[in-house]
């Protein structure tokens, strides 16, 4: 019989580590099941140089390459083996949906713009519509205080001047030694 109580204990700490390993798998799972649910905030990943079809429009055969870069800005690809060539990429990478990638390469000759091939492009507003931005709860207040608002907080007044001797420039001293 003294056994059983010596090894009582035992048994209880064993019983205890796996009522706790038990409540560990279930407590997994439950948190399996919310994290199906609740997801994480993925921003919009957008990459290189986004171009508009307004941009490409703006460009004629004949610009000189300064130009074109004031238009699109650098180009993201320039090739040693291809000088006469520049290539605007861009990707954008949105939670739950496909990436989606445009191209545009403008083509040089003689130091001038000859050509522009284009993947169908976006206008500025529609690309700017494809971008998901969380939107604020509530609405804005007012940025414009009324008169009434106003008259709650005094008018700022200048400090008066501390009393005392008003100084003139030949309080200061000399600026150089007057040593012979």
């Amino acid at each position: 019989m003294s056994d059983i109580h010596s090894n009582a204990p035992r048994l209880n700490l064993v019983v205890f580590a796996l009522v706790g390993l038990a409540g560990c798998s279930s407590f997994d799972g439950a948190s399996n099941r919310i994290a199906s649910v609740v997801s994480p905030y993925r921003m919009d990943i957008v990459q290189g140089n986004v171009v508009t079809r307004e941009q490409v429009a703006l460009l004629k055969p004949g610009m000189q390459r300064a130009q074109v870069r004031d238009i699109l800005g650098t180009a993201l690809l320039v090739s040693v083996f291809h000088a006469d060539r520049w290539d605007y990429v861009f990707s954008l990478k949105q939670q739950g949906e496909q990436k989606q990638a445009r191209k545009v390469t403008v083509f040089f000759k003689n130091g001038v713009m000859e050509r522009v091939e284009a993947d169908e492009l976006p206008s500025e507003s529609e690309f700017v519509a494809t971008l998901k931005s969380p939107t604020p709860s509530g609405t804005a207040p007012a940025l414009e205080a009324s008169e009434e608002a106003l008259k709650k907080y005094p008018l700022p007044t200048k400090p008066a001047p501390a009393p005392g001797p008003a100084l003139t420039t030949t309080d200061y001293p000399p600026l150089e030694s007057t040593r012979p």
